[in-house]
């Protein structure tokens, strides 16, 4: 199976009247899941970062 070039990626739109093939589809979802992945990295990099800076304030709080 070939992949699909940026372009033939973009050509498709999922309000078309066409059925999406099955790369097209696949090509999607990899895209998609990608774009998941991204946001959950950043997301649990921010959620740690204020985690720790909550610990360190209620240390300092607490004289700890």
């Amino acid at each position: 199976m070939r992949a699909m070039t940026e372009e033939e990626l973009n050509s498709y739109r999922l309000t078309s009247l066409e059925e999406p093939t099955d790369e097209m589809l696949a090509a999607i979802m990899r895209e998609a899941a990608e774009e998941v992945r991204k946001e959950n990295a950043e997301t649990h990099r921010r959620f740690m970062e204020q985690l720790r800076e909550d610990v360190r304030k209620d240390k300092e709080r607490l004289g700890i």
